[in-house]
This record gives structure tokens, sequence and C-alpha cells, in this order.
């Protein structure tokens, strides 16, 4: 059976573009509540405009020190609880390690890592003491194996996946459900993708995911029952040989 998610409260970062704005668009549909935080003031705010539901727009730098806590309090004080959390802020870099930039990886490890043990552990002391919440953490496929081509980036979502099953099993006691959606080629703007016409392409020969797509597998997740956790769900276009 289907569980209501009307009338929670969402914190989703990395808002205002590719997945986490097709998770604001498809969680308000479903009446949950918002906390949209990016980089943007701007583009966050033409993100709420087309939301329904109750909007609070965070524009922050998740990397900088104290602003996760800002955007964690900001929204316990705006909405009084936070019911689902989706740390969903990434950076992608390719690349052969031999010719990479450690400058580079460090602002990868920073956002794709940092910010998501960071934001975790800012927003689990509310949900523990509530004695419920749910966590689905933005991975990737390169979090279930290596892959040749983005080393780095494979390494960071390698360290989501340990954190995710790691963190389920301490905060099950309290009710949390933690899990992480693994997407493949995802077309949107991380992967170059911006001309709805190259879109619909790749989507009709099946070799891409629209974000709207792992958008509806998280909601998916965040609907089960309340004593089912879906930890980890992969989700790969139909023709990605991977």
């Amino acid at each position: 059976m289907k569980q209501d998610l009307s009338g929670k409260v969402a914190l989703v970062t990395g808002a205002s573009s590719g997945i986490g704005r097709a998770l604001a668009h498809g969680l308000g549909a479903e009446g949950v509540k918002l906390a949209l935080v990016g980089r943007s003031q701007e583009r966050l705010e033409a993100v709420a405009g087309t939301i329904e539901t109750e909007t609070l727009v965070l524009a922050s730098d998740q990397t900088r020190a104290g602003e996760v806590e800002r955007v964690v309090e900001a929204t316990l004080g705006h909405f009084g609880s936070i019911d689902i959390l989706l740390p969903n802020a990434g950076l992608y870099i390719p690349g052969d390690v031999a010719e990479g930039d450690p400058a580079t990886w460090d602002a990868l490890m920073a956002i794709n890592v940092n910010s998501v043990f960071r934001l975790v552990r800012a927003a689990l002391p509310g949900m523990i003491e509530r004695e419920s919440g749910h966590v689905v953490v933005t991975s990737s496929i390169s979090g279930h194996q290596a892959i040749q081509w983005e080393p780095i980036y494979s390494a960071s979502k390698h360290a989501i996946q340990s954190f995710v099953h790691g963190l389920r099993r301490q905060v099950m006691k309290h009710n949390i459900r933690v899990g992480a959606v693994a997407p493949g080629v995802v077309l949107n703007e991380l992967w170059g993708y911006s001309s709805e016409e190259k879109i619909a392409g790749k989507v009709a020969t099946r070799e891409g995911l629209r974000s709207e797509d792992v958008a509806d597998a998280v909601i998916y997740m965040l609907s089960r029952p309340a004593n089912v956790t879906i930890r980890d769900l992969v989700i790969l276009p139909q023709n990605q040989d991977i």
C-alpha cells in the first residue's frame, strides 16, 4: 500500500536543476512541503514558482563552513520538522587520473561526500527525537562498480554507498529509513544535456534517463509502507551496457 506523502516536509539539495528540480516538482505534486537548496537564488525561485505546495528557498553553497547547518536550522524554523532528507547536489568529473586536477577533485569530494555527511548529521537529531524520518541520497551506478573513465567520481559514490549502508543500521531503531538511488546516464545539465530535442532523441533510443525518471524512482522509495526500506535502487537506461 502506498504511503501518503502529503503534508510532509522535504529538504532537497541541488534543487535548481536536473534531478533536484525534478524531485521538487514530483514531490510538490504529492503535496509535500519543500525546502529547496542550491547556489542560485534566482534559479531556485524559478523552480519554486512552478510548485503549488509551500516552498522555502535557501540559496547556499553547501561546501562553505556553517552553510549545511544554516539550511537545516532555517528549514526547522520555518516548517518545524524535516521528514524527508534528499542530499542530491553533486559534481561530475570524468577523465584519467594522470591528467586530473587535484583541486577539482577536492571540490567534487566536498560536495559529493562531505556535504552529504554534514547534512545528514545536522538533520538526524530532529528525526531521532521524533522517531521518524526518511533519507534518500542520490548515488550512482558508479557507486556499485568502479568505472574506468570516471575513477574520482566512482570513488565518491562508493563512499556514499558505504555511508548509506552503515547509517541505515545505526538509525533503524529510531524508525528512520535510509536508502540510495543509483542512476546510470541521466540526460540533464550535469551530463551536458540541455536541449529537449537531444534528450528526446536519447530517450527514444533508450540510451538515457530523464531526471523525472529518477525522481519517480525516489518517490516510489519514499511512498513504500513504513515496514519497507528500499536500501538501494539502481535505475539504468534500457540500452546502457554496464
